[in-house]
């Protein structure tokens, strides 16, 4: 249900401005309302699940690693069942969960260094009831002419191997001390960690972009030839950092129709940003992006969501540019920030289609013409790891192999095979 109309925040930037002085449950619904109106969409989707489970952290009670753990997993699943095809929002949640994590085993291994009287005031604040125990990492399965009996078998992943790894070269202190009994020397220090913890993804968020950037003159070379394929924010800023410092061309290639009557061009401040720069820029429409492609030196992509096997979500239509350039020999760049890893197996590609709206297409007061048919307007596609040469993050230039000490770094094994789609909103 909508929120009620005090509480109701047309954009995010009022939503944000609001959540000191509104209940935190109201601030949850209100951002629920605009995933599901689609008002909040794409980045934009991280930044709000960062400030929403900050306010979570600071403003609901708790009393234990296990009831913090339990609130943040409840309002990531309420959030990301509201936008489904946005998996950044499962990015936030679990580097959320991840962060609570290193914290209480940062503070539990503090309390045994204090001694046993401080051990057991700390063992106060555990829960009563025994906590369930860690599940193990979720495999991802395949068929095998060679494999035990049912014909299934564990893909050795880099992730997975990672993660295995990581999980056996854990030291252990205590005598198999659970999660949710490694509580801080109160409640208000372990807030207070991972607040910090979370202003912190908030600004790596934020500078996403611009670290990109850094890395464009690297990249782009004097007179070369650059296709842009629905230039995100990220992919703009990128192409005008690499235009102060070098001259060259950008075939901007788009699918967004052009409202008749209007005049402007799709991406018009984005073009006139570089032709002040001295950059050359062509539009392209997406059906005619194939002729040039043999011209180009090098395709660029700003991806959703960059998958556990490399793969992408991106804007549709991009999956047959990185085709035709990989038909040609044109090395594929694909932008994306350490917070669109997804530690999920893109398999499912029911999950990653998104249908949108087909009228900016196709005219309903074409009548009986529009009735005869089934119009489908898929706003996204997904393209395969085996398309991308190299992937640029803030961490700097990637190959597909490196990809899974990034995840193994900033996921935890526990928090992967949380499902953050089940029951309703």
């Amino acid at each position: 249900m909508p929120p009620s109309q005090a509480n109701y925040a047309p954009s995010l930037d009022k939503l944000i401005k609001s959540l000191k002085s509104q209940p935190y449950e109201a601030s949850i619904e209100a951002l629920i309302f605009l995933l599901k109106r689609r008002q909040v969409k794409g980045d934009d989707c991280a930044v709000a699940t960062a400030h929403i489970l900050l306010q979570v952290v600071a403003r609901s009670k708790w009393h234990d690693v296990d009831q913090l753990l339990g609130r943040v997993q409840s309002v990531g699943s309420r959030l990301a069942r509201a936008a489904p095809h946005e998996p950044v929002i499962g990015n936030i949640v679990r580097r959320v969960l991840g962060l609570i994590r290193d914290e209480a085993t940062e503070d539990r291994n503090n309390a045994d260094d204090l001694g046993s009287d401080s051990a057991s005031d700390i063992q106060s604040l555990a829960p009563t009831n025994p906590p369930p125990q860690r599940p193990a990492p979720t495999p991802v399965l395949m068929r095998s002419n060679t494999a035990a009996p049912g014909g299934l078998q564990v893909s050795k992943s880099m992730f997975n191997i990672l993660s295995a790894a990581t999980a056996a070269d854990t030291p252990m202190t205590g005598a198999s001390t659970p999660l949710s009994q490694a509580q801080p020397a109160s409640v208000h220090a372990l807030r207070t960690e991972v607040i910090n913890g979370i202003e912190e993804i908030m600004d790596e968020i934020q500078q996403a972009d611009d670290q990109i950037a850094s890395f464009a003159d690297i990249q782009i070379h004097p007179g070369e030839y650059v296709l842009a394929y629905q230039p995100t924010k990220t992919v703009e800023r990128f192409l005008i950092k690499a235009a102060t410092r070098r001259r060259f061309t950008v075939f901007i290639a788009s699918i967004d129709p052009i409202e008749p009557g209007s005049g402007e061009k799709p991406y018009a401040a984005l073009r006139k940003k570089l032709n002040s720069h001295g950059v050359t820029t062509i539009n392209l429409a997406s059906n005619g992006l194939m002729a040039y492609i043999p011209r180009v030196n090098k395709v660029i992509f700003g991806a959703k969501v960059i998958y556990q096997n490399g793969g992408l979500l991106v804007d549709s239509g991009a999956c047959i540019a990185a085709q035709a350039a990989r038909e040609f020999l044109k090395p594929v760049i694909v932008l994306g920030a350490v917070y669109k890893f997804c530690p999920e197996d893109p398999s499912d590609e029911a999950v990653i289609s998104e249908l949108g709206n087909p009228s900016s297409f196709v005219s309903y007061a074409d009548g009986p013409e529009v009735e005869a048919l089934d119009i489908e307007n898929t706003v996204t596609d997904y393209i395969p790891p085996s398309l991308v040469e190299v992937y640029i993050t803030n961490l700097g230039p990637q190959t597909r192999h490196h990809l899974a000490s990034i995840l193994a770094d900033h996921y935890k094994v526990e928090d992967i095979g949380y499902s953050l789609h089940d029951g309703e909103v």
